[in-house]
């Protein structure tokens, strides 16, 4: 990308660069992308601020599988989110009488919904482990629950608040599959305005040169923001006091954040409802026609594909690839996601290593942030030639997915390699044991359930992979996330109910994984 960018000709030329960056159009996408994410992100942390407060410092039923559910939309397939979304907002559902479908606004609510879980976790989680005495001797004092809120309970939560809209913003910015379904060409993002110059669809040519220097300017702004998130994450206040506490019955005063949650819940749930009922309707009546549609390739008469469908597998198979490339993608990422972990998490020896194991573990965490189209576009240009020339092989969908899920492995497993005492090591090989048998004496006890977690992570997030795949994907074994994207966009109520049944299929399976997931959770260990 770098030198697609800056060599466009063999010779060094930033001038191309800024001439593209400098376009009207190009403008017009930054300007939209910063302030979609930033509305979106001030949303997100309204929203999920009382259910923060809700699902992880009060005692109520079901908690658990409340905190799980709303963890569900995050991990969705983003194709699934907008597709959902856009079923929710259209001229003939729930709320088409606002009139939002096609605007900007439906996007902002396809962002708020993909994100509104990640403020709920990382605020959650330092919520649940302040310590109540500070704010309970306030009040105690005279002082009313809004003034213990603004000046004891918030000034402790202000690093986690900030860095979950730092991420928030983040994963707005990229967000590739509702933008691009939601959005189409006429309202685009940084992310989709890549997708765009590569298939030709706004001037009908292939810019690869303007993608790249787009591509650059994303990557450097996405390194600055998680260079930003790092910092304001590893300085936390060193006054504020954590001790983990029973969760509190609710009380009078909680009915406001109660009645705010309940509302959050109702609109996570809203889209995934809207999106399995019309998923089950057609001409009016209830039917399972578009389920049994998924046996079939779509239609389109005019199409050489199997049995003149629109595709040239069924939408069965395409799951089925899905699955199978989420596997592999799976182990990849377990594979060198543990070795990545075990490196940056061994005792160093002194500064200098200490520095080279923290910009390993930055280098391997880039694909968090840098946006899953920025990585497919860079497979697309660069494993196209001898030596490398992969893009036939069946291998390179496996590998982006896994490197896409890389980063959500080493979070898992950092923060338990690092609570695990390295003196039980040192005692295991006092007494004889091997460095193999001694990690599995020490570190796979302690470790196994939190590698099940990551797989999970690792298999949701690739099973619903849409913006790396979508550049490098074989037309013969597509997944099915790009399948459901393909019928979205062609003419055909039968293309259209088939893309909701294989949405409704592809969401359930996250969710099941992630539902899972959930139960293996350990205290303190998570993704955000």
């Amino acid at each position: 990308m770098v030198e697609r960018g800056l060599w466009p000709d063999g010779s060094f030329d930033p001038g191309a660069m800024v001439e593209v960056i400098g376009r009207e159009r190009t403008l017009r996408v930054v300007w939209f992308t910063l302030w979609t994410s930033t509305v979106s992100t001030v949303v997100a942390v309204v929203l999920g601020l009382p259910a923060a407060y809700v699902l992880h410092r009060l005692d109520l039923p079901l908690r658990s599988a409340v905190r799980a559910a709303l963890l569900v939309p995050f991990v969705l397939p983003t194709v699934v989110v907008g597709i959902a979304i856009r079923e929710l907002v259209a001229e003939s559902g729930p709320l088409g009488f606002l009139g939002i479908d096609g605007s900007p606004v439906a996007i902002l609510v396809g962002l708020v919904f993909f994100n509104v879980a990640v403020v709920i976790r990382t605020v959650g989680t330092a919520w649940e482990s302040l310590d109540r005495r500070p704010a309970e001797a306030a009040a105690g004092l005279g002082a009313s629950p809004f003034h213990v809120l603004r000046t004891v309970t918030f000034p402790a939560l202000r690093p986690a608040i900030v860095s979950a809209a730092a991420v928030v913003f983040l994963f707005c910015a990229t967000g590739f599959g509702v933008v691009l379904l939601l959005g189409g060409t006429r309202y685009s993002s940084v992310e989709t305005e890549i997708y765009l110059l590569t298939t030709g669809a706004i001037t009908g040519t292939v810019e690869y040169q303007a993608a790249a220097a787009l591509s650059l300017v994303q990557l450097a702004a996405v390194v600055a923001l998680l260079a930003v998130a790092a910092r304001l994450r590893a300085v936390p206040d060193p006054t504020v006091r954590r001790a983990r506490s029973a969760p509190a019955r609710p009380r009078r005063q909680d009915v406001p954040a109660l009645v705010a949650t309940g509302l959050v819940l109702l609109a996570v749930a809203a889209p995934v409802v809207t999106l399995v009922v019309g998923s089950l309707r057609q001409d009016g009546a209830w039917t399972l026609a578009h389920y049994r549609a998924l046996q079939g390739s779509g239609e389109d008469a005019g199409a050489s594909g199997m049995d003149g469908g629109l595709l040239r597998v069924s939408v069965a198979e395409a799951l089925t690839n899905s699955l199978r490339i989420a596997v592999d993608a799976t182990w990849m990422a377990l594979l060198l996601g543990l070795l990545v972990a075990v490196v940056v998490t061994r005792r160093t020896r002194g500064r200098t290593e200490a520095r080279v194991r923290s910009a390993f573990d930055g280098l391997f965490m880039l694909p968090l942030g840098v946006s899953a189209v920025t990585l497919g576009f860079g497979f697309l240009i660069t494993l196209d030639d001898p030596p490398l020339d992969l893009r036939s092989s069946p291998v390179l969908v496996p590998v982006a997915q896994a490197l896409v899920a890389l980063p959500l492995v080493v979070r898992v497993l950092v923060p338990v390699l690092q609570g695990i005492d390295d003196r039980q090591r040192q005692a295991a090989a006092s007494l004889g044991a091997g460095p193999l048998r001694a990690a599995l004496t020490v570190d796979v006890p302690v470790l196994w359930r939190p590698l099940l977690a990551a797989a999970g992570f690792a298999f949701a997030v690739s099973l619903g992979e849409f913006g790396a795949t979508s550049f490098i994907v074989r037309a013969q074994v597509p997944t099915l996330p790009v399948v459901i994207y393909r019928l979205i966009g062609s003419p055909g109520a039968l293309n259209y109910g088939t893309a909701m049944a294989a949405s409704v299929v592809l969401a359930a399976a996250t969710a099941l994984v992630i539902l899972v997931v959930e139960r293996l959770r350990v205290p303190g260990v998570g993704v955000f």
